[in-house]
């Protein structure tokens, strides 16, 4: 069978993805580009005697260099690797979509616009002439709807035929002339006129105009150093070189647009429910109250699906110890297996159920546009740590889960700004922490435990700051951090077909990474605190403990508040069930794996005659601030496909809290 490689192209809300998971549907592959960490999604399917291979570009507003993702995408069209580039279009905004389009232009690799959301469109009273819009680009359009495979034959027919052709550009180069005159002029005498590779000369001084590194580069290295010093004499005159080049652009769609698409002159008025959800006064009040609805409608969803898991395995795994048992397995070998691995696999189908729920009501909020707006009236706040309006949705959904706020960073269209949002989204102190900090400040510092959370406040937004100063220098490049450039969608009917695909998809991927990551750190969990006769002081936890102490203190924790901390990064909800176990010598791995009750009154009692005001301080701060917990680390793993940012982010949030637990210790030592 024949085999051809698309390219999709497209800007962020366009439907790239959406017509991605139409065509392919379990049929993808998401990894890393090679020697980036910019995610890399490909696709496969078949029709009609034809493999088609689909690779999904990183979303983009144009093809300048400014961010890994716009060079990875344009190296990637350079390097002759696709056979068709697909851009997609949002026909009912051309005015934005299009400019991926110009920014195309010259670029000679076959394309064909496919023309998405015409049903929209259509609604607004746009009317395309999709023939005539053929014949003045010299390229396929296809006209289609995304989110409706039935609406995929115009398509299909394309693919059997592949003429695709190559976009014109001398409309532009003559906008480019009357814009940037003589100097424009003086550039084209040094660019070979059938131009570098796969760009046109016309690309090509449009880029040297914008001050595009790489494109500087690539002329230097096909002319010699004198036309390359003329070149950068002219280059040197040329001031505010984007803005001249971006009109021209805008002109030509202009241009295109009013001369094939029409549109029914109807006075267009906004719903009170949208002038109010982007005003300055209720639209950040109104967001926060949408996302926390949504974040309880995600738990109605999630929380029994968890709940089903949580019942039904350990039945399962009571029946294949049994079955080991008559098989003569070793007791450890019980355990490991129905303890360590079993467990991993109950939290690994637990985290997919929140996943689930999360995923769904807040793709629910995307698909109908609201999340546009979300992004608009936050942009300004979250510009400050360098992230996009949208970021505080992973944020608030961090207060009742730090799962749902790591999932819910996949909205982020730059890796860079998605891998930052995790960083700090984790924080952010999930509902079980709560209980954890109630219990051990209520014990120790009654009435004045309210000083104790409210501190805990106040560092968190300090170690929000100096993340964020410590991390930008390597996830933002250029002006990758300088917020967003958008139009806000029209509001439209959610699709529910290719919504709950494209979920359930996402989660079957999700489920592999976070199962290899569980039970990994689970069985190493388990070997250090695994003991044949369940007592902790036989187990090499406590071994370990025991020997590390002198250096625990330092940080103001004993052995016992150490362990428990460390418990911690398994589960929040683990913590009390570790501490009762340490401090009554009873199994530590079976308080991990159950987070069962404790008695909290006989906890508080023992734990007040063997630890002191400043090392529960410690306690407080080291656990509050540790990584969220084992799923969190997974879901981090999942979303920013990168072992190394994964790891770093960890080992930066363990230390971080022991740094600032120490801190506190001594503190607390002044005080108490």
């Amino acid at each position: 069978m024949k085999k051809i490689t698309i390219a999709l192209l497209g800007q962020p809300n366009s439907g790239k993805s959406t017509l991605f998971n139409g065509l392919t549907g379990a049929n993808q592959h998401v990894g890393n580009w090679p020697g980036k960490t910019v995610e890399k999604k490909e696709g496969d399917f078949s029709h009609k005697g034809t493999d088609y291979t689909i690779v999904d570009l990183p979303g983009s507003y144009g093809l300048s260099a400014h961010s890994e993702e716009e060079v990875i995408t344009r190296e990637y069209i350079a390097n002759g690797k696709a056979d068709l580039v697909a851009i997609m279009a949002d026909a009912s905004q051309l005015n934005r979509s299009l400019f991926m389009l110009s920014d195309y232009a010259g670029i000679q690799v076959p394309v064909v616009l496919i023309m998405n959301m015409m049903d929209i469109a259509h609604q607004q009273g746009k009317m395309v002439d999709i023939d005539g819009l053929q014949k003045a680009l010299n390229i396929p359009v296809i006209p289609i709807i995304a989110a409706d495979k039935k609406e995929y034959a115009s398509l299909y027919d394309f693919l059997e035929h592949r003429n695709g052709a190559l976009l014109k550009d001398e409309v532009l180069k003559t906008l480019y002339e009357d814009t940037i005159g003589e100097k424009y002029r003086a550039l084209e005498t040094y660019i070979p006129k059938d131009g570098i590779g796969v760009f046109s000369q016309t690309w090509i001084i449009s880029k040297l105009v914008e001050k595009d590194q790489k494109a500087i580069e690539l002329v230097q290295t096909a002319v010699d150093a004198t036309q390359f010093k003329n070149i950068e004499s002219i280059l040197q005159d040329i001031k505010d070189g984007n803005l001249y080049t971006g009109q021209c652009k805008f002109n030509w769609v202009d241009s295109l647009i009013k001369k094939y698409v029409t549109e029914n002159r109807h006075t267009f008025t906004r719903s009170t429910f949208d002038r109010l959800a982007t005003s300055k006064t209720w639209g950040k009040p109104i967001a926060v109250g949408i996302i926390i609805a949504g974040l309880i409608v995600s738990m109605l969803i999630g929380f029994p699906l968890m709940g089903i898991f949580w019942v039904a395995i350990p039945p399962l795994s009571g029946l294949l110890a049994k079955g080991l048992m008559l098989l003569g397995a070793a007791n450890w070998i019980i355990s490991l297996v129905c303890g360590a691995v079993m467990t991993a696999v109950t939290f690994a189908f637990m985290m997919v159920s929140y996943v689930f729920g999360v995923s769904l009501v807040f793709g629910f909020m995307e698909d109908v546009g609201y999340m546009a707006r979300v992004s608009y009236v936050f942009d300004n706040t979250m510009s400050k740590l360098g992230l996009q309006g949208k970021a505080i949705m992973p944020f608030l959904v961090s207060f009742g889960c730090n799962i749902g706020g790591v999932t819910g960073s996949r909205i982020i269209d730059s890796w860079g700004q998605r891998v930052m949002t995790i960083a700090l989204s984790w924080v952010v102190p999930c509902g079980a922490t709560w209980g954890v900090v109630g219990v051990v400040s209520g014990a120790f510092f009654g009435k004045q435990a309210v000083f104790v959370v409210l501190s805990l406040f106040a560092v968190a937004f300090l170690h929000l700051l100096v993340t964020y100063r410590i991390f930008r220098k390597s996830l933002y490049k250029g002006d990758e951090n300088l917020g967003m450039i958008m139009e806000l969608p029209p509001y439209h009917k959610p699709h529910w077909k290719n919504l709950f695909a494209s979920v359930l998809n996402k989660m079957g991927n999700v489920f592999k990474r976070a199962l290899s990551v569980i039970v990994l750190i689970s069985v190493v969990f388990w070997a250090l605190a695994y003991t044949p006769d369940g007592n902790i002081t036989n187990s090499i936890i406590y071994k370990i403990g025991m020997f590390i102490e002198p250096v625990t203190k330092i940080f103001g924790l004993p052995w016992q508040l150490f362990m428990a901390f460390v418990a911690s990064a398994m589960g929040k909800e683990s913590a009390l069930g570790v501490l009762a176990s340490l401090f009554t010598s009873s199994g530590i791995w079976n308080a991990v794996a159950t987070r069962g009750t404790v008695d909290t009154a006989v906890l508080s009692n023992t734990m007040l005659a063997a630890i002191s005001k400043p090392e529960a301080l410690a306690f407080l701060f080291a656990f509050f601030f540790n990584m969220p917990c084992l799923m969190a680390l997974a879901a981090t793993a999942q979303e920013t496909h990168s072992k190394k940012w994964t790891i770093t982010i960890a080992v930066y949030y363990i230390f971080s809290a022991l740094v600032i637990a120490a801190i506190a210790y001594h503190i607390g030592m002044l005080i108490f």
